[in-house]
Formats: structure tokens, C-alpha cells, sequence
């Protein structure tokens, strides 16, 4: 059931962005059918996910991945809602701190035995999943750093206070997420 929802939502999802793809490449929009390119090839990683032994992540961190692809790729650079509203780049970097941290927590799952999670330090859990969500934050702003330096010159619009801005945000959500996970060890 689980590898027959991944596939339904990355060939859904792969389907909107080649109609975005093909009818941006002939309107000329050469923003947008890059940003649509770029759609197709990422949501395509959760097919890779069906190629596994072992699938640590859960459904609905999937359906996190594809809310995530759409509000940023779609609504954000498409849709332009990352100029149309203010707030819209800090929300997205608020989200990916959590959803980072719950891919740490599926990570740790998936490396740690069950038998020996309880003698695990609650604190080692709290900071693998900070670091895990801080390092996909750091990671997410040398993206956009490339990003402006060879395509659009609009990823990082704020220069260094935009970057700050969007490491404390995911560094700070990040931190709700570990704080989380430690508290709720003994039920991940």
C-alpha cells in the first residue's frame, strides 16, 4: 500500500509539472519552465524509495515532501507568491526545519535497533535531529547562494539578511523538532 501511494503521488506530481514544463517552454517563460524542469527531476526521489529494502519514511512525511515541492516550487516560484507575499519565504523555512527534524527521527530509526533505542541518550536523539535540520538549512541556503551566482539572481532577494533570516527560522524549528523527539523517545 505504502509503495503504491508513493507512486501515485510522484507520477501526479511528475505529470503537473511536465504540463507546466511544456506550457512555459511555449509561452517563452524561461523562468518558469526551469523552475517546472527542476519539479519534474526532484519529485521524482521518492520513486528511488520503492528500490529500497527498507523504507524508513513514513506516508505522511512523503505527502510533507510533495506539500513542500508544491508551496515552494509552484506557489512560491511559479505563482510568485515568494514576492507577492512577505512571509511566504520564512513559513517554507519554518516547515523544512520540521520536516528535516522528521526525517532525522525516521533516519534514527532506521540506523538505531529497536533493542537498543531505550539505552540511547535522549540528548544524542535531540542533537541528530538538530543537526540533521540545521545542515538540510545550511544546505538549502548554498542552494540558493548557487543558485543566484549561475540562474535567477531571486533566491536570496534580501542578500545576507535573507540567509540569516531563513538559517535562524530553519535552525529554530529544527529545535522544536529535536526538543520533540527527545521528549518522546520512548514512542518514535
Amino acid at each position: 500500500m505504502k509503495s503504491k501511494i508513493i507512486l501515485i503521488l510522484s507520477i501526479s506530481f511528475i505529470v503537473f509539472m511536465i504540463f507546466l514544463l511544456f506550457f512555459y517552454l511555449i509561452k517563452g517563460d524561461s523562468s518558469r519552465w526551469q523552475v517546472a524542469l527542476g519539479g519534474v527531476l526532484i519529485s521524482a526521489l521518492p520513486i528511488f524509495l520503492l528500490f529500497t529494502k527498507v523504507n524508513p519514511f513514513p506516508i505522511s512525511l512523503i505527502v510533507g515532501y510533495y506539500i513542500f515541492l508544491f508551496s515552494s516550487l509552484f506557489l512560491g516560484s511559479i505563482e510568485d507568491f515568494y514576492n507577492r507575499f512577505k512571509w511566504w519565504d520564512a513559513v517554507l523555512h519554518f516547515y523544512k526545519g520540521i520536516f528535516m527534524g522528521f526525517v532525522g527521527i525516521s533516519l534514527y530509526k532506521l540506523f538505531i535497533a529497536t533493542r537498543i533505542q531505550a539505552r540511547i541518550s535522549k540528548w544524542i536523539i535531540f542533537l541528530f535531529v538538530l543537526s540533521i535540520s540545521v545542515n538540510a538549512t545550511v544546505l538549502w541556503e548554498v542552494y540558493e547562494f548557487l543558485g543566484d551566482l549561475t540562474f535567477t539572481h531571486t533566491m536570496q532577494s534580501g542578500g545576507n539578511t535573507d540567509t540569516m533570516y531563513d538559517i535562524i527560522l530553519g535552525m529554530i524549528s529544527g529545535l522544536l523538532t529535536a526538543i520533540y523527539s527527545m521528549k518522546r523517545r520512548e514512542k518514535l
